[in-house]
Parts: structure tokens; sequence; C-alpha cells
């Protein structure tokens, strides 16, 4: 695998570790600011938010540079908004920019996946896109709790500075390590990179990553209460389980990158089918603490090891214009984020117990593996299609050779 994928993988340590870092800093941030807990999620919403805008915008603003270039400027935006968070003097300055970070997040994935994918052969596509995942699944079982710690013991705007630092270690790797000729402006321009999202495949592929990974955060936005309520855990402990939730990622979407290099479509298939499994029992898993702690590292695995699967297809179904596909997939990932936590809360709110969020989530997987085999039909619809055409071609050459002749 080339080097080039560890400057990317670095920038999605960075990306990982400010994005969920947020989370454990809420109490410090709320005491800090005068504000009160809940309003200080609010600024987990406005992340979200920049990436979900960000995404396409970025990428579709960016199409006639160089993939190169594109790399490095959207990682000087993320230390921007990282570094304004740092010495936001209140609460809508800091909003503000934890948007501004959010904003090259996706687009960051997006095109970074099709820089990754560009650099090997095609049968190691899914490998290099899940090792520069790897840097977003190391942050959450080293970076995350670093930095939590870092903030806790120098103040949350430590935090973000250390961050900003790590960005700015990820340009210069971009600079040094991805080659200019590998990273070329895109062909197809911003009218091919919009046509290719007229797509039907792309828009099924983009639906199975909203619901597969919106499967996942039903269950996880809530891990913590299950955990401590159904398991019997103490309140210190969780943040050790939540490691474990990111060494189980790790394995999943390494696993994942390997298997889908041999078959894509059987991969994501099978990851879909054990999320649906792992989140029906957990249920049952919550009820001692041994069970539990399995869980929540089979929770990551099962999840992402349709990572890098997803992240391909939607670049496959838009081969001509891959930039926008598979920066939208990231926005996708995103609005998975938001509606599987809506909807795991309204199971919650209905008083169907502490655990109902993960068969809220099993419900939503269910629906994911809907959707692949919706896009599964309509592939195998076009090949039929393609291959009775071309039989239908092939018979009308040798009339049209004699004609010829004649």
């Amino acid at each position: 695998m080339p080097l080039a994928l560890l400057a990317l993988a670095v920038g999605a340590f960075g990306i990982g570790t400010t994005e969920f870092v947020m989370m454990g800093l809420l109490p410090d941030v709320a005491d800090d600011l005068n504000i009160s807990i809940p309003t200080a999620g609010h600024l987990v919403s406005a992340y979200a938010l920049g990436v979900v805008i960000g995404a396409p915008l970025l990428a579709a603003a960016t199409t006639r540079m160089s993939r190169r270039s594109v790399l490095i400027a959207l990682m000087a935006l993320f230390v921007l908004g990282n570094a304004l968070s740092a010495v936001a003097p209140g609460e809508i300055s800091l909003l503000a920019a934890r948007f501004v970070s959010g904003l090259p997040h996706g687009a960051f994935f997006g095109v970074g996946a099709v820089v990754a994918t560009g650099m090997v052969a095609p049968e190691r596509k899914a490998r290099s896109v899940s090792l520069m995942f790897l840097g977003l699944t190391v942050a959450n079982i080293v970076g995350v709790p670093a930095a939590t710690a870092m903030g806790q013991a120098l103040g949350w705007r430590a935090t973000f500075l250390g961050v900003s630092a790590i960005g700015v270690a990820a340009i210069a790797a971009l600079a040094v390590l991805i080659p200019r000729e590998n990273a070329p402006a895109p062909a197809a321009g911003l009218r091919g990179e919009l046509a290719a999202l007229r797509s039907l495949p792309v828009w099924l592929a983009l639906g199975t990553t909203v619901a597969g990974f919106g499967a996942l955060f039903a269950a996880y936005s809530y891990i913590t209460p299950m955990l401590t309520d159904a398991a019997g855990f103490a309140d210190a402990s969780v943040t050790l389980l939540l490691a474990l939730f990111g060494v189980g990622a790790t394995a999943g979407n390494l696993l994942g990158g390997r298997l889908a290099d041999h078959s894509l479509r059987g991969t994501l298939f099978g990851g879909l089918a054990a999320l649906v499994v792992v989140l029906a029992l957990f249920p049952v898993l919550m009820r001692t603490p041994v069970t539990a702690a399995v869980s929540v590292a089979l929770l990551g695995m099962a999840a992402f090891v349709t990572g890098s699967p997803l992240q391909l297809m939607v670049m496959e179904k838009a081969t001509a214009a891959p930039s926008l596909a598979s920066s939208a997939n990231q926005a996708a990932f995103n609005l998975a984020n938001a509606g599987g936590a809506w909807i795991g809360g309204l199971a919650l709110a209905a008083g169907f117990g502490v655990t109902s969020p993960a068969l809220a989530g099993s419900a939503l997987a269910v629906l994911g593996l809907g959707v692949a085999g919706a896009a599964w039909a309509v592939d195998r619809r076009a090949a039929v299609t393609a291959t009775a055409h071309e039989r239908v071609v092939a018979a009308h050459v040798p009339e049209e050779v004699e004609r010829v002749r004649g």
C-alpha cells in the first residue's frame, strides 16, 4: 500500500478526534460558558450540520482543483475551525466555529477515498479506503480519550489547540506524501459530477448508508444508559467500554476492506445481517457485564465492516464523476447519525425499555438490507438488459457484413 495513505489516515484521525471529543467535554464547556448541558449539546449538532452542508457543497465548489490541492485546502479549513473553537469567547462564536470545523469533514473523506483508490490496483481498492478510515476508528481508541483527558486537565480550549496541531501535521503529510500525478483535477467538471447524482443506483447506495449506519447510531447514541442501567456498570467504566467499541470498529473496518476486495456486495450483505443479529440480541447481552462488554465490541465490528464497501459502492455507481457522490456518502453518514439517534430516542421515550433503541436499530438494519437488495435487483436488471442488447447487436452484425459485400 502507498505511504500516501498514511497522510489520509492522519487527517482522518484528526477529524475523528474533533467529531467525537465534544461529547466528553460538554460538562466542561457548559460550566465555562455558563450554559446548560442540553444547550451545549447544540455544539454537536452544529458540527454535524457543517458536515451535511459542507460535504456536497465543497466537493462541488472544488471540481476544477487537483484533488491533492483540495485535500490540503480542506485540512487548512479544519485547522482554522478548531483554532477558532479554542479562542471562541462565547456560545454563539463556538457554535459558528464548530460549524466551520465540520464543513471539510465529508469532502475530505469523499475526495480522499477517490485519491486512495486511484493509487492502488483494482483488487485493493476497498483495502485502501479502509486504511484511510483507520484514522477515524483509531481516533475512538486513542485520540478521543487522550483529547478528553487533555481538556479535563488543561481546559477544553487546549483540546482544540491540540486537534489543530494534528491538522497541521496532516497538511504537511499530504503535501509531502501525495504525488501530484496521482491526484489530478476531475475530468468531468461540475456538470459531470452533478449528473452522477441523477443515477438511481447512486441514490440506492446512499439510502443503504443512511439505513445501515442509522441502525448503529440508534443504539450507540444511548449506549451509556444501557451499560449503566441494564448491565450495571459504574459511570467511570463507560469510557473504557467505549474504547472497546473503537477496537471493534477498527477490526471491522480492516476486515471489511479485505473482504470487500473479494466480494463487495457479499461483504455488505453480511455486515448488515450481522448488525441485525447483534442489535436484536442487545436486550439479552446487556444482562451481564461480560456479555455487555462483548456486545459493544461486536456492535463496532458489525457496523464498520460495511464502511468501506458502502463508500466504494457509491464511487463505482458514479464512475465518471465519483468525487461529489463520494462526498455525498459522508453526508449520508451524518444524516444516519442524526436520524438514528432520533429513532432510538422515540423508542426510549415510548417506554419500551432502556435497550429498546437497539431493537429500533435492528429494524433499521433490516431496512438497510432491503435497500441493498433493491440496489442489487436494479444492477441485475441492468446487466440482463445490457446482455440482451449485445446479443441483438451481435445477431445483426453478419447481416450488415453481407449487405456491405453485396
